[in-house]
């Protein structure tokens, strides 16, 4: 069994702020004796607006938030998943970027967005993350973790079963979704789709997300979570921002996979007929 922490925040527009609370969560994480810590979407900063936001925002060598975290790693001795810190590129946008930092502060990976959420919602919210963010072009597993082998996601990407199948299929045993879930969309989604990709997938699932009303006006719906290979919630930290623990049993993999061996059964559908 390996202890894990996940940090529920409600992150606002002042990366200073922001770091000191992923500081503070490191600390608690270490205290609980977790042997690694998962944030959520957009650990920097969340502000939907870009006028204000941008001038904060640092290529990722120049990123405080990034170094705070890679020192509080090393400091405490834990590996630190960060869900996900919005860093400039050279193109001139935005990466949506994850970081997985061992426990001598070193980045050991690192995964940009694949998907970019672009949509008009019923209530009249509208979010254009193409706009801004430049998409990542492939998926990402980090071996020799503490936890074992990590595929890493953010936010959007669960809509995708696809990448998860292939996560999958390269011997991971956990899947990270960090995420900034809208609660509409959190009430009618969230549990079902995190539970069907580890159901799917035949491993954990580790979701960090943001919660609550923030300085920027947008709410999040929580529930950070982590699921099992059965699709059991193992943990769920509702509607409060925290630090919340669970074990992990990698055995678990294998006694579910055993039972429902669908990865080896998956085959190529080639094109499909219309008759």
């Amino acid at each position: 069994m390996t202890r894990i922490a996940l940090f529920q925040s409600t992150t606002g527009i002042d990366p200073e702020r922001n770091a000191d609370a992923l500081v503070a969560a490191a600390a608690d994480a270490a205290n609980g004796e977790a042997a690694m810590l998962f944030t959520p979407e957009m650990s920097n900063l969340l502000d939907k607006e870009s006028a204000r936001a941008r001038p904060k925002l640092r290529e990722e060598g120049e990123d405080p938030v990034l170094a705070a975290c890679c020192e509080a790693a090393r400091h405490h001795e834990i590996w630190i998943h960060v869900g996900s810190l919005g860093v400039l590129t050279d193109g001139g946008k935005v990466a949506n970027r994850s970081f997985v930092i061992d426990r001598t502060g070193r980045v050991r990976a690192r995964y940009d967005k694949m998907h970019l959420f672009d949509v008009d919602l019923p209530t009249g919210e509208s979010w254009r993350e193409s706009a801004t963010y430049r998409a990542g072009e492939g998926a990402v597993v980090v071996t020799g973790t503490p936890v074992g082998n990590v595929g890493l996601t953010i936010c959007y990407d669960l809509r995708f079963p696809m990448l998860f199948a292939r996560l999958a299929e390269a011997e991971t045993d956990i899947i990270a979704v960090p995420a900034a879930f809208t609660v509409p969309t959190g009430h009618a989604h969230w549990h079902t789709l995190l539970r069907a990709r580890a159901i799917e997938a035949g491993l954990f699932v580790v979701a960090a997300a943001q919660v609550g009303r923030h300085e920027d006006g947008r709410s999040t719906f929580g529930h950070s979570l982590v699921v099992d290979p059965w699709g059991e919630v193992v943990l769920d930290m509702g509607d409060q921002p925290g630090v919340g623990f669970a074990e992990i049993d990698l055995a678990r993999i294998s006694d579910v996979r055993s039972r429902i061996p669908s990865l080896t059964h998956r085959r190529d559908i080639g094109e499909v007929a219309r008759q």
